[in-house]
């Protein structure tokens, strides 16, 4: 490759200078290594590695094609670990003291798959404390002084930076879409259910989702097809993934909607600019009908019917880790605690709104393809700020598909995102729909940070 920046290419791209023999899976992981040991330490988005095993995995996926034996579809491609997967050999710390040096001695079912199709661990990385809010050690790569997103933030800053092409997140609330803005990336979020929670911290039932960062529609495409749940294990799932009637537009406009929720004013004037004009490009091509939608109003308590769920969540599951106050984060504790004073009738009818608006969304989607609307409420604000309410917790709440699209600025010259939303179970169509755009050049792949 002429002493070329392996690293600066997409997995996909990796994948085919591979299969071409232009280079191999060994010089992948050196470079990667190499970017890992000058970009890390500036950013301290993994907090494990071991270099060692990922130069023995690549060698021995080289082996085998040198021998002409075929290998998993990811060929190598190093793949960051968001540090509460379970791995069984590595650290499973959650961003907590309380947990320091535990090893679960197995792999999440979604580590298992990475492995399985010869997927590369490039390392763990850094979550927020039991993936809530509490700020860690890890830098916004664009402003060090701003947030990178919380919970995900570890796996956004890897490949923010380009020390690996693909790195895995969860949201509970808007842990990667909230990352993906503020760190200028693509973020995920499948439908609920897609990706198999086994082996993974729990935080809440209904909420836990799991997804990833990429730099480029085709790398979305790729994992997501690498990691979703297949097979008639699956009914629903996988009939709607497999019905091309809900996968693809053929023969007609795409109909897409945008909103503005409830967290409309809260938003930075130059993000609605954004939202606006994007709506407005779409709206110049032939192949897009576009309108606005107006969301009833019960979605307006949706912020609150997430808090109830999620506090009283949290309670339950770390009444032990609550007991030790000194061992945990202030803003844990608090969150925590509000659980207090949720009682069970509360928790209940909070359920029971997350059912309605899940019904209501899906129904809603029977009349489109595409929602819109903005990810976050601007840039990144100050670590030490309070992040602004966003819309991400309404799409949580329903468990439907989302994907940060970055490539936007602020005045500062700091990113933000605009997110796309499908009905649930139609991750391929919400795919479709980047791809197009990207292909449209409405959308570019995402471009790396100055670091400062």
């Amino acid at each position: 490759m002429n002493n070329q920046d392996i690293t600066k290419f997409s997995a996909t791209e990796l994948i085919k200078l591979i299969n071409t023999k232009k280079i191999t899976i060994t010089e992948l992981i050196e470079s990667t290594i190499n970017k890992i040991q000058k970009i890390n330490p500036q950013t301290n988005a993994f907090v494990h590695l071991n270099f060692r095993q990922m130069r023995e995995t690549a060698e021995n996926l080289d082996k085998k094609l040198d021998n002409n034996e075929s290998i998993g579809p990811l060929y190598g491609i190093p793949i960051g670990i968001k540090d509460i997967f379970n791995t069984k050999d590595y650290p499973t710390e959650m961003g907590s003291s309380l947990w320091k040096g535990f090893t679960a001695g197995n792999d999440a079912r979604v580590v298992h798959y990475v492995r399985m199709k010869d997927g590369i661990i490039a390392g763990k990385t850094e979550t927020a404390e039991f993936a809530v809010d509490a700020l860690g050690k890890s830098l916004n790569p664009h402003d060090a002084t701003r947030s990178p997103g919380t919970s995900s933030s570890g796996s956004a800053i890897a490949v923010a930076t380009g020390m690996i092409p693909i790195a895995l997140g969860t949201q509970t609330g808007a842990s990667i879409i909230r990352p993906a803005s503020f760190c200028g990336i693509y973020g995920f979020k499948p439908s609920f259910g897609l990706i198999p929670r086994t082996g993974m911290l729990k935080t809440a039932d209904t909420l836990d989702q799991i997804g990833f960062f990429a730099r480029t529609p085709q790398d979305l495409e790729l994992f997501f097809n690498i990691i979703h749940v297949k097979g008639r294990n699956y009914p629903i799932s996988n009939n709607a993934l497999n019905n091309e009637s809900r996968q693809i537009v053929k023969n007609r406009p795409w109909e897409i909607k945008f909103v503005k929720s409830h967290t409309w004013d809260k938003a930075e004037d130059y993000s609605k600019t954004a939202l606006i004009e994007f709506v407005k490009i779409l709206s110049q091509e032939k192949d897009f009908n576009v309108s606005e939608l107006i969301l009833p109003k019960y979605f307006s308590d949706s912020h609150e019917m997430h808090k109830i769920l999620y506090s009283k969540s949290l309670a339950y599951y770390f009444k032990n880790e609550l007991k030790n106050k000194k061992l945990i984060s202030k803003i844990f504790y608090e969150f925590a605690s509000d659980a207090t004073n949720i009682s069970l009738e509360k928790f209940d009818n909070a359920l029971e709104y997350q059912n309605k608006i899940t019904k209501s969304l899906d129904q809603s989607f029977e009349s489109f393809d595409i929602l819109i609307s903005l990810s976050t409420a601007g840039h990144a604000p100050l670590r030490n700020e309070k992040e602004t309410d966003d819309p991400s917790l309404i799409w949580t709440l329903c468990g439907v598909p989302a994907i940060n699209i970055p490539n936007f600025k602020s005045p500062e010259g700091l990113p933000f995102g605009i997110q796309v939303i499908g009905r649930k179970y139609n991750d391929k169509l919400l795919i479709q729909f980047i791809k197009k755009l990207h292909k449209l050049n409405i959308i570019k792949d995402s471009p790396y940070p100055k670091i400062k």
